[in-house]
This record gives C-alpha cells, structure tokens and sequence, in this order.
C-alpha cells in the first residue's frame, strides 16, 4: 500500500486525488476481508488484535504521517483523517493503537534533533518499535503542568521517578513520548518540564491493564519509573524546559485523530441505522417510513456531515503549516459530541434489539463518550476555541 506523496511544497504536504482514492480503497478492502469478522470476539473479550496490528505494520500505517525521508509514508493530515474516518466506523479502538504512536513520532520529527530522527524516525515509521504518549498522571490530566513525574540529571544520564496513567499501548508499545518535570521548581510551571524518548527498560514496569466501558482491546494501563536511567541524548531537542509546547505541539494532531474518529463513529451509527430502519417494520410499513424516524435520520445525517466538514478543516489548516488549535478544537468537540448523539439516536431506533450484544450499535455506543473526554475534555475545548476567537477578533 506504499504511495508517492509530493513532500513539503510551500503549501505542505499534498497528495495526488487518484493515489488517495487508491489508498482508502485499500483500506475498504481491509476492513471487509480482515477487520468486519473479527471486531466482535476482540471487542467483546478485550483481546488485542495482534493479526491486525501486524497487518497495519504492512500497510504502513504506523508510519502515516511520518515523512519519507524517514520511511514513512507522508501523508498529509487530510488523508490520514479519512483513514482514521473509515476504520472508526466499523471499529473505533483500532485507530488508537496507531495515533498514539503517531502523536510520539510528530514530537521526535517536529522537535527533535537530526540525530534523534535518523535514529528513531525509521524504526517509528517500520513499526519495529511501536509506542505512545505519556502525559496524563493520576492528578494532572487537562492541566498538564500538574505533573509530578522528575528526572534529574546524572552525567549523561537522567534519572527518572513518577507513574503515568490511562497511557494507550502501555503494554504492547516499547516506546513512548514522556512528559517529566526537570526543574519541579520553576516559574512559571510549564518552563521546568522536558520530553524524553522512553523507551523500556530496567526501571520501567507497567501496572495492570484498566477494565474499560469500551474503547476495548487497546490497553491502557500505568506506567511506573523507578530509578529508571535514560541517557541524556534521548531528551527531545537536547533543551530542558521545552516540554510543554513540544507535548502541546502534538496534541492538534491528536485532535484532529479523535474529531476523525469521531466522525467515524457519527457515520457508522448513521449507516447501521439507516440499514435498519429500512429493514424493520412497524404498522405495515420500514420505520424509515415513519416521521419520527425520519426527523432523527434527518438530524443524524446533518451532524455527521458537519462533523466531517469541521475536521478537514482542521487537517487543512494542520497541513499548510498553520496554527490550527481552534480548527481541530471546535472539529474534536463537535464531532465527538456528534458521536455520542448519533449513537444514541441510533439506539433509540433500534429499540429493544440495541441492548444486544450481538447487534454492533452498542459497540458505538460505548465508545462514544470517550471521544468527548480523550485529547483534552470538551469543557477545555470550549475554552480554547473561545480565547482563540477571541484573539483572532480583537476588539
């Protein structure tokens, strides 16, 4: 599934309309032949889909959005949202395995420095070693600055102690993007915290796997550092302090991730319901028939194609370079909350046959509300989107 993308002009990353069509092809032919017969036994045992992920690495995908000259694919953020589109409408937990670690590889090649690329880059865009981010700690999820993970430099080595939480791949990744305090006593907070490739090793454990409502069979688990010895070339860019806006930097594409994936679940619900209320029938005559089903098909249909407007246009703005936190902001919020209200929707026109675990409906509901909550909530979003506004208006 390689594909030849025009790299860096000076309006970003641009890929041929033919070469895209025959990517997301691919990725159809995927979803039917490999994904679509084995979503429910993993989704229901929370079992790790270890075939997929190793048809993932062939296809290239944990290197999407790394660029070329890195083995990566390079695709733009507009492509690789419609991938992330489709495979969110049949199986959302997938899309997570690899955005986490494309949110790390973005940090490494946006901030990095040339020897950390060359080193890492190649490995990330292979998937021979596969990872994350690791932000959130068990008090400092949205206020980031909040951590207390420390490392202390040692020679040439730093020395790191604390413990993340809810950190996707946590026990199937080797890698990740840590986020650490190196001054704990600077002011103001954010100018004391650095980002460290992390990769495992001795002082490196991983607690239990979290038992989740949905997002099922991507682990999420803790990971604990206890004396754990990194070498000093392995802080990203080779500055302390720069943590913060390298860890931020990242998180716009990792919105427009979850406003993709949110789109995804927004038309999935949409297609299992409109299926179904073709097929079911009440008073003689497919519920799709009826005006009640008609004014919530009407509505669903109008979200999800909102929602898919609002993260383009994020993955544009990301694409030609630009700032863009209030693009993906207002895509992740609305199209996450597009999600839930669709699935549920969709739960109500099924009926009764929606508590079922054998009808794919309830998959989506489940894993609706995470989009709402994961990348920042959506009360923050609100507040970014409006002090961003407000900036770019002023008075």
């Amino acid at each position: 599934m390689a594909t030849a993308v025009d790299m860096m002009s000076d309006q970003g990353r641009t890929i041929d309309p033919a070469e895209e069509e025959a990517f997301l092809d691919a990725i159809d032919r995927w979803i039917e032949r490999s994904v679509k017969p084995v979503i429910l036994h993993h989704d229901h045992n929370d079992i790790w889909p270890e075939q997929l992920v190793h048809e993932m690495v062939d296809m290239g995908l944990f290197g999407a959005t790394i660029g070329q000259e890195y083995g990566g694919l390079g695709l733009p953020a507009t492509t690789y949202a419609k991938i992330v589109m489709k495979i969110s409408s049949y199986w959302m937990a997938l899309t997570g395995i690899f955005n986490s670690h494309l949110i790390m590889a973005a940090a490494v090649e946006r901030f990095g420095t040339p020897a950390q690329k060359a080193k890492w880059l190649p490995k990330f865009a292979s998937g021979e070693i596969r990872g994350g981010l690791a932000l959130t700690e068990p008090n400092a999820g949205t206020d980031l600055q909040a951590i207390r993970t420390v490392a202390r430099r040692d020679g040439d080595h730093y020395v790191i102690n604390g413990t993340k939480t809810w950190i996707s791949n946590a026990l199937n990744g080797s890698c990740f993007a840590l986020l650490v305090k190196t001054d704990p006593d600077a002011d103001p907070r954010y100018k004391g915290m650095s980002l460290f490739i992390a990769d495992k090793r001795e002082g490196f454990t991983t607690g239990k796997k979290f038992d989740k409502l949905g997002y099922k069979a991507i682990d999420s688990a803790e990971l604990i550092f206890e004396d754990y010895r990194i070498p000093a070339d392995q802080l990203i860019g080779g500055v302390e302090g720069q943590g913060f806006f390298q860890a931020t930097g990242g998180l716009e594409l990792g919105r427009i991730n979850v406003a993709a994936r949110g789109v995804g679940l927004s038309e999935g619900s949409l297609r299992l319901a409109t299926e179904y209320a073709q097929q079911r029938q009440t008073m003689g005559k497919p519920i799709s028939e009826h005006q009640a089903i008609q004014l919530k098909i009407g509505e669903m249909v109008t979200r999800a194609r909102a929602a898919r407007l609002l993260t383009l246009d994020a993955a544009i703005a990301y694409d030609k370079g630009e700032r863009c936190d209030l693009e993906a902001g207002m895509a992740k919020y609305f199209a996450s909350e597009a999600a839930v209200a669709n699935s549920q929707e969709a739960m109500r026109i099924y009926g009764g046959y929606s508590y079922s675990k054998e009808y794919d409906i309830e998959r989506f509901y489940r894993d609706s509300m995470l989009m709402c909550i994961g990348e920042g909530t959506n009360e923050m979003q609100r507040m970014i989107i409006s002090k961003q506004w407000v900036k770019r208006n002023p008075a």
